[in-house]
């Protein structure tokens, strides 16, 4: 195909097999994909399904996080249809079919384990100090997800486009593209502003639990124990490694889907074996390794539960508020009498 972002007319839209006429190097891919690493992706992937959706059908950990787990499955559920397709592909690179499954599949499943990822924040911001992030804790699922979603439909909407257009219309094959080049940028920007939403509370937590709080606020005994417990800290350092894992494998499909279809990025097989399929096996891999179920049960709190915390801890700040205003009055007139 093209190297350009805008594809032209194909000399090879008949092919069905790899022959004299229809040489590998002229599919999309340019290779035979390699039949060992896809096969250990899909079993990986499929490893994963299972260790996420029998502790949460069975109850094996003490709670259970529905939302958290079923979307990183459902993630993991298509990278495993992703990768399955990927195997017919070595015996027959022109296979449209399998082609078309693959695509669609790996292009689509970061965005939903990044749905569970958007989910951590708001139980984090709530078990540790609600009133230190700089918007309401329970808002949180509310802007990124929908943002997430949004990635997730015009990436839909562009595979659907590019694969309806075939190599025929070439002009609705370029939309495609220009589609699924949007919604990953889409993407990188929603992912890049929850790492500076979580990276600010982080800081903030910081300063709070060093008693270097700005506005003197003293860290809980609840809100010590949690920061310093080995479980709670092994499953933050867990989604931060897998959220870091995603943008860059996020980055590189900008860079692959931005020089068109059979560009030399997206017929390099190794620095796809590694930046998105490592990149991503090993996100999955944390998420479904370092459970909330078992390493932060608070997350498994319904929605009653987080406004009720999200509530609370804003009276207790208002206050405190009022207190420190009252003592603040109380200072003063008697700073006043002695002064007379």
């Amino acid at each position: 195909m093209s190297s350009s972002t805008n594809v032209t007319a194909h000399p090879f839209k008949d092919c069905v097999e790899v022959s004299d006429a229809c040489p590998v190097s002229a599919t999309t891919l340019g290779y035979y994909p390699n039949v060992g690493i896809n096969v250990f992706f899909a079993a990986g992937f499929g490893i994963a399904v299972v260790a996420l959706l029998v502790p949460l059908f069975f109850g094996l950990f003490q709670r259970r996080t529905w939302a958290y787990s079923s979307f990183i499955a459902a993630g993991a559920a298509l990278e495993l249809a992703g990768y399955a397709a990927r195997v017919p592909l070595h015996s027959n690179p022109w296979d449209s079919q399998a082609f078309e499954t693959q695509i669609c599949a790996i292009i689509l499943a970061p965005t939903l384990i990044c749905i569970g990822i958007y989910l951590t924040l708001q139980h984090v911001c709530l078990a540790l100090c609600p009133t230190l992030s700089r918007v309401r804790p329970t808002l949180y699922p509310r802007l990124f997800v929908p943002g997430d979603v949004s990635c997730l439909l015009v990436q839909a909407a562009g595979g659907a486009l590019a694969a309806g257009a075939g190599y025929a219309n070439t002009a609705l094959l370029n939309a495609g593209n220009r589609l699924i080049i949007a919604g990953i940028v889409l993407q990188v920007i929603v992912l890049a502003l929850f790492g500076v939403a979580a990276l600010d509370y982080y800081v903030r937590v910081r300063r709070w639990i060093g008693a270097r709080d700005k506005n003197g606020r003293q860290p809980t005994a609840a809100a010590l124990a949690l920061w310093n417990d080995r479980h709670f800290r092994t499953f933050g350092i867990a989604v931060a490694v897998a959220y870091i894992c995603i943008l860059i494998r996020c980055i590189y499909r900008v860079a692959e889907m931005a020089g068109g279809w059979g560009n030399k990025i997206m017929q390099d097989q190794p620095s796809f074996i590694v930046l998105e399929g490592i990149m991503i096996l090993a996100a999955v891999g944390l998420l479904a390794g370092f459970q909330p179920g078992y390493l932060f049960p608070q997350m498994a709190n319904g929605r009653k539960q987080r406004l009720a915390i999200e509530a609370e801890a804003a009276a207790t700040a208002a206050n405190g508020s009022n207190s420190d205003n009252a003592e603040m009055a109380e200072n003063a007139a008697v700073e006043d009498k002695v002064v007379r």
